[in-house]
């Protein structure tokens, strides 16, 4: 990881004032979560006085809805299951300079807020992640812990080596981040679709060591270690087909390759001793596994066209909107 990612954090009040006038939305996207988005919704409220908070209910059962209202939030709904359409539904309606987004489950320090977005600010970069540093064995599960780390090597080696935590919940994001960002995900692999679409634009990005602790009694984790995982890894093998197409079906290409000339061999030796090919289905198999093969590297070759005008029409969708930092400087 590179040493420029993270830097100090600054002092309270120099931080405040470098976001001063910018308008500020917390955004918290929460599924049964009573047990603490009173607290969650009260911290960023103290932390953040000027900041907008809005939590998107993602059809609880218990009084989420009513306890982050009365803590002073701004309650909407979105019926579609799964945490990546909530992420589609707050970055569709609401209209920021920034954008900071948290679990509802109080998990994450509030009190970091500030130096987050100062960090996005100062900086002038797209996105800036809160890495997590447990300080309770119970806050961050060994399974998860292994699967994080697992998870964040294999999009290093895909998509670039900028990240030391993909899976963090805790995000602040520029306003022309949040609206160049496709979200075609439905669940937890959200993060991970946000962490590969700043690594394929190449956005400016940043990250900053926060507190990550235990949730409260009577909150329970939504995130299943291997249903979930199982779903993360998809996305990243679906993410690595769609954005490096070349790469993907050459590795195919070559799979199919190695295994026809495998299966070839014995054939080949027969025919060059004895001039028949008696295994004649052997032959066919051979054959045919190697057309298969070329077919697979002609769609690599056609698709890393088609993908290479998609990165260009991403990258001018982005390009459209101004940079926190030009804003800041036409608010000044």
């Amino acid at each position: 990881m590179p040493s420029t990612l993270k830097t100090n954090v600054l002092p309270i009040e120099a931080a405040r004032a470098a976001y001063a006038g910018l308008d500020i939305a917390v955004i918290l996207p929460c599924y049964n979560e009573e047990a603490a988005i009173g607290a969650v919704v009260e911290g960023f409220r103290r932390e953040l006085p000027q900041a907008r908070i809005y939590v998107y209910d993602n059809n609880s059962r218990d009084r989420t809805s009513e306890v982050a209202a009365a803590a002073g939030a701004i309650v909407r709904a979105e019926t579609l299951q799964g945490k990546g359409n909530v992420v589609r539904r707050m970055f569709a309606d609401i209209d920021a300079d920034i954008y900071l987004m948290c679990d509802g489950d109080i998990t994450y320090d509030a009190a970091s807020a500030p130096a987050l977005i100062a960090k996005l600010v100062e900086e002038n970069l797209d996105m800036v992640v809160g890495c997590r540093v447990d300080s309770e064995e119970a806050a961050y599960r060994a399974g998860h812990r292994f699967g994080n780390a697992l998870f964040t090597g294999f999009v290093a080696h895909l998509f670039g080596n900028r990240f030391t935590d993909i899976l963090s919940g805790y995000r602040v994001f520029s306003r022309r981040y949040v609206k160049s960002f496709p979200a075609l995900s439905n669940g937890f692999e959200t993060e991970t679709e946000l962490t590969v679409h700043a690594l394929q634009l190449r956005m400016p990005i940043g990250e900053l060591d926060t507190p990550y602790g235990a949730r409260l009694e009577g909150s329970t984790s939504k995130l299943s270690t291997y249903r979930d995982g199982f779903r993360i890894l998809l996305m990243i093998t679906k993410l690595f087909k769609n954005e490096r197409p070349l790469l993907f079906f050459t590795i195919l290409f070559a799979l199919l390759a190695l295994v026809s000339i495998g299966v070839s061999i014995p054939v080949l030796v027969t025919y060059l001793e004895t001039g028949l090919v008696p295994r004649l289905p052997t032959a066919v198999l051979a054959a045919s596994m190697m057309l298969l093969a070329f077919l697979a590297l002609t769609c690599g070759l056609v698709l890393d066209t088609v993908t290479h005008g998609r990165r260009e029409m991403k990258r001018l969708a982005y390009l459209t909107v101004p940079s926190v930092g030009a804003t800041r400087e036409k608010k000044a």
